[in-house]
C-alpha cells in the first residue's frame, strides 16, 4: 500500500511539476506577446504624431489664410487691395 501511495505521490508531483512548467511558458509567451503589442503601438504613435505635426503645420497656414480674408473683408474704408 505504501509503495502504491509512493507511486501516486511521485506522479503527482511530477504531473504537478509539469503542469507549474507550462504555465511559466505560456506566461512567458503572454509577456512576450504583449512586449510585441506595445512596440507596435509605439511606432504607431510615432507615425501619428508626425502626421498630427503635419497637420498642424497645415492647419496654421490655412487659419493665417483666412484671417487675411477675414481682414480684407472688414475693410471699411473701402479700399481693398
Amino acid at each position: 500500500m505504501r509503495g502504491v501511495a509512493v507511486v501516486v505521490g511521485g506522479l503527482l508531483l511530477i504531473g504537478g511539476a509539469t503542469v507549474v512548467v507550462l504555465a511559466d511558458q505560456q506566461s512567458a509567451a503572454e509577456v512576450a506577446t504583449l512586449h510585441d503589442q506595445i512596440d507596435r503601438t509605439t511606432d504607431r504613435l510615432g507615425d501619428i504624431s508626425e502626421a498630427n505635426l503635419t497637420l498642424a503645420e497645415q492647419l496654421t497656414a490655412l487659419r493665417s489664410q483666412i484671417a487675411e480674408q477675414e481682414s480684407e473683408l472688414s475693410d471699411t474704408s473701402g479700399f481693398l487691395p
